[in-house]
């Protein structure tokens, strides 16, 4: 079974060609990244727009690098939420139209399901098992009990982990995006310079991340008031620490192990958290992910 997957949530028109859940036939991506940093985030009218300009390139590309055209494909799955609105319009109609043309099963696919479902380009990860899904606007704990089955163990109160680190770089005057920066100053800091507060939440498996941003930005501005010289590396080491503490430690307990999903936070958290059961390749982007969430909803 072969499945194009379409995804436009954010600021990368992605698309992609998976084989049985499993094997990668072709993985195309344009990103409009570089303008959004002029702005030191991403720009919802911009990312819509470039969407809309780059949407077909990328398909057809997609199934050139496949060496199959539509007549090939057994269903199309497209990120249909959640994500910014006017940018997942162009996909979800794009998919829509094409569909239609071509009398193609289409798949609507939750964003967090394809975070969880990219794992499975390991080859042999079967549920059930945890996942923790850390993306740019996302921190949930999930229990995977099968493919279509999950359960939401905790999730961020406020901010996400990606945005806070996107909010602490740009207040410590780092280049958009923000985690990607701080993880590449933070070891060259001193991590234990500054304590930041650690979230006490009514349920054990939360997160909340707007303690700590709110915290970075008042040692800037008091650093600032007085003068004194900003040690961005070491708040950057601190901040990243302070973010990557896991709330509650239960919830892997009984479970088949935790298989982690990255998108825009970095890899430095990894060496700081429980290992997987085994070393995977790198977690495909989201096009893919896409792809693998479609498979297994039509099984």
């Amino acid at each position: 079974m072969r499945i194009l997957g379409i995804e436009s949530s954010c600021d990368e028109t992605a698309a992609a060609v998976v084989q049985d859940g499993r094997q990668v036939l072709s993985n195309v991506i344009a990103t409009s990244l570089e303008e959004h940093k002029l702005y030191g985030g991403v720009v919802p009218e911009i990312a819509s727009r470039r969407h809309a300009e780059s949407i077909s390139g990328v398909v057809r590309q997609a199934l050139a690098d496949a060496n199959c055209d539509m007549s090939g494909i057994d269903a199309i799955a497209v990120t249909y939420a959640p994500g910014l609105i006017g940018a997942l319009l162009v996909g979800v109609n794009f998919a829509k139209g094409l569909s239609m043309a071509t009398n193609t099963p289409l798949v609507p696919v939750h964003h967090l399901r394809s975070h969880v479902a990219a794992n499975y380009i390991t080859g042999d990860l079967q549920p059930p098992f945890l996942c923790l899904v850390v993306s740019g606007g996302h921190s949930h704990i999930v229990a995977v009990e099968d493919y279509t089955t999950y359960k939401v163990l905790g999730k961020t109160r406020d901010d996400a982990a990606g945005e806070a680190l996107d909010k602490a770089g740009r207040t410590l005057g780092l280049p958009y995006p923000g985690g990607i920066s701080i993880d590449k100053i933070a070891p060259t800091g001193d991590e234990n310079a500054f304590a930041f507060p650690h979230p006490r939440l009514d349920t054990p498996y939360d997160f909340s991340f707007s303690g700590l941003k709110t915290a970075v930005i008042n040692i800037v501005h008091r650093m600032e008031q007085k003068g004194e010289t900003l040690p961005v590396a070491d708040l950057a080491a601190s901040f990243q620490k302070g973010c990557y503490r896991l709330p509650g430690g239960e919830a892997g307990k009984g479970r088949h192990g935790l298989r982690l999903h990255f998108h825009c936070t970095g890899r430095r958290c990894v060496r700081q958290l429980p290992p997987a059961p085994r070393d995977g390749p790198p977690v495909p982007p989201k096009g893919l992910a896409a792809a693998f969430a479609g498979t297994e909803i039509l099984r």
